[in-house]
């Protein structure tokens, strides 16, 4: 099927959108403060447990078809990168918690024309484990996060139970062939960080068109991480010490692929919660992520990509502005979430302009 173009009017956002996003706000906030009283510190509204704090290199792929090679994409080229697994809740949890992951991608050295507000030459893309996101809009996030919020305050053991029923409700969903994102998204396996794909979930826009982002392990030593499985009851930071452990001998590979938008009834734009099915427009290699060994987790860097460094969809070229309700959300909740936490911490925000301000 052929890739339909991308037009403004493809966005179709509610009359009372403005209000909805503010709410997000409002309850995201609440739930930082709850976290920064019990841990002294604030912490990201979410993702906010790094697995590993790496550097590499991104290399667009030579030849690409016209449809694919678009904004970043459109010629070959190599960039630095930085990249931050993460743990998915805003709140620095043991692991016996296993939920979905974040893998934030920050590209240096991209020229052109920016999203209002980005004058840095940056291009982000923040991912995550699942096809989808669960909510769907921005209002069925603000509704979901009421609950959020309210398991903000329960005890770790509690959320551990639940952790662990959802679990096993994925489980039995997968071995009669159907899935649940919203079980995935609070019941993930305990797998390793490094062994399986990551997604936008959500559309961007892809220069002339509009995709979806993957972000797909490549290298055999990922391969064999398959079938690993952590012993939460061994170590409370195990996913850390087993990412950062990984990265200490091996290169970590990804290709980033591109989902194309071709059919506007199975790929809606505005409801993220919807899978784009692959036999419409699968998956298609648009660049390679190279992750060579290193220490991944020094002392430095943590604070660095913890405290210092933001991730964020407004950190975008034009040509891949994010669209559909829940990336419009994210325009604006992270930006405000992160003043948050900066402000409670005393520590200013800083956009890297290359990759020399990453400490090693």
């Amino acid at each position: 099927m052929l890739p339909l173009r991308y037009t403004p009017d493809i966005e179709q956002p509610d009359a009372d959108e403005q209000a909805t996003i503010d709410g997000i706000i409002q309850g995201m906030t609440q739930q930082s403060e709850t976290v920064e009283k019990r841990e002294q510190h604030a912490v990201r509204a979410s993702h906010a447990k790094s697995s590993a704090c790496a550097i590499g290199e991104l290399t667009i792929s030579p030849g690409l078809p016209p449809e694919l090679a678009q904004g970043l994409f459109a010629k070959p080229g190599t960039f630095s990168v930085a990249v931050r697994f993460a743990q998915g809740p805003g709140e620095t949890l043991g692991d016996r918690v296993s939920t979905h992951r974040g893998m934030a991608i920050k590209i240096f050295g991209v020229e052109g024309e920016k999203l209002p507000g980005h004058n840095v030459d940056t291009q982000d893309f923040v991912l995550a484990t699942g096809t989808t996101f669960p909510s769907g809009t921005a209002k069925g996030f603000l509704r979901d996060g009421t609950v959020i919020g309210k398991a903000t305050s329960l005890p770790e053991g509690v959320k551990s139970v639940v952790s662990s029923t959802m679990r096993n409700f994925n489980k039995l969903l997968h071995a009669v062939g159907t899935e649940s994102p919203k079980a995935d998204f609070f019941g993930h396996p305990f797998t390793h960080p490094l062994s399986e794909p990551y997604f936008s979930q959500a559309p961007i826009r892809f220069g002339e068109y509009v995709a979806k982002i993957g972000a797909f392990p490549v290298s055999a030593a990922q391969q064999t991480l398959k079938d690993w499985t952590l012993d939460p009851h061994d170590d409370e930071n195990g996913f850390r010490h087993a990412t950062v452990g990984f990265f200490a001998e091996n290169e970590v590979v990804y290709e980033i692929r591109a989902q194309l938008w071709v059919n506007a009834d199975s790929q809606p734009i505005e409801d993220a919660s919807v899978d784009w099915p692959v036999e419409e427009s699968p998956y298609r290699t648009v660049a390679t992520l190279r992750l060579p060994a290193q220490n991944a987790y020094s002392a430095a860097r943590q604070h660095y990509f913890d405290d210092v460094m933001t991730f964020r969809p407004a950190h975008s070229l034009a040509a891949h502005c994010p669209l559909g309700s829940v990336m419009r959300a994210r325009l604006q909740v992270y930006q405000a979430l992160s003043a948050f936490r900066h402000t409670e911490n005393g520590i200013a925000e800083k956009e890297p302009t290359t990759i020399d301000d990453i400490p090693a």
